[in-house]
């Protein structure tokens, strides 16, 4: 990557300088980031094996779940890290990759989501169409698609980002590498570059949200129509789904929308949907899904009984 200042390494601050906080940190966000990865495993693992989950609706989930893990892999291991050492030293390369990584993992959730709340749509809005209009190709095709906006939003990202001088001083106040920290210490004027970001990562997260808020509206409107029991099975998955993007976008809209001002509360809630809200998802998917539970005691059934008989 090119750099484009003297600044080889900056210094992380993290969420907190007390001794004792930090080893508070270091057990909370250990258990969280395992109960994520486990979470997030155990919906891949159940997906990729059972036979009854076969339907859009979980491969589209089987995507999100993956790129929810390494969403929070992106921040949370160096968070637990960082929150025992000495020196929160992350070098200026590390710094971009992480940057590129985090919006890359962030921007491919909303397009799964969007994905997602499409496949809905149509399953409860189109019900005869729906096995024709939602095709394993055309599913591949969407998530191929939405991998390549993601990238394309991140190369645009990482582009403002190496474009910044630093000069000093190159503390962050913050616990990843993020634009917005970033722009702190730019030895710029950075106005146009906050617009910039603004107009990229703030018009995804708001139209995006306004689109998905729009389309559950929709789709809540037409289950009147339904019996009760299709009602409740679809009000209770697309609850689940309004639930997530609420806990995640408002926090995303939060941050990438607006001045180049910083909070107090900008690095908590960061932490909110970095590695809170990937660790809520799978509870949220696990626990409310009737579908997903039956399929994960089949699986560990069928395990028990193999190794039984071995």
């Amino acid at each position: 990557m090119q750099q484009n200042n003297s600044i080889t390494e900056f210094i992380l601050l993290g969420l907190t300088q007390d001794p004792m906080k930090k080893k508070m940190i270091f057990v909370i966000f250990f258990i969280l980031y395992m109960g994520t990865m486990i979470g997030n495993l155990l919906i891949i693992v159940t997906i990729k094996f059972s036979r009854t989950l076969g339907s859009p609706m979980y491969f589209f989930l089987f995507y999100w779940s993956l790129a929810d893990s390494c969403f929070s892999t992106s921040t949370a291991p160096r968070l637990i890290v960082d929150s025992l050492s000495a020196k929160r030293i992350i070098t200026y390369n590390e710094c971009m990759t992480q940057v590129f990584a985090l919006h890359f993992l962030g921007c491919m959730e909303i397009y799964v989501l969007i994905l997602m709340a499409a496949d809905r749509y149509v399953a409860i809005c189109k019900p005869l169409r729906y096995p024709t209009i939602m095709r394993q190709q055309v599913c591949t095709i969407l998530i191929v698609l939405a991998w390549i906006g993601s990238f394309i939003h991140s190369i645009a990202q990482i582009i403002l980002a190496l474009r910044l001088p630093f000069c000093g001083p190159n503390l962050i106040d913050h616990y990843c590498c993020d634009l917005q920290p970033l722009l702190e210490l730019a030895c710029m004027d950075t106005y146009m570059i906050n617009l910039l970001l603004v107009s990229n990562s703030g018009v995804i997260c708001s139209s995006s949200f306004v689109i998905l808020m729009i389309s559950y509206i929709v789709i809540l409107h037409s289950l009147r129509n339904h019996s009760a029991e299709g009602r409740k099975k679809a009000l209770s998955t697309c609850t689940s789904h309004i639930i997530v993007i609420v806990l995640f976008f408002v926090p995303c809209i939060f941050i990438y929308t607006r001045p180049p001002t910083t909070f107090p509360m900008d690095k908590m809630v960061a932490v909110f949907y970095t590695i809170g809200t990937p660790f809520l998802n799978p509870l949220l998917y696990t626990l409310r899904n009737a579908e997903v539970k039956n399929a994960m005691r089949k699986l560990w059934h069928i395990k028990i009984t193999t190794e039984s008989k071995r």
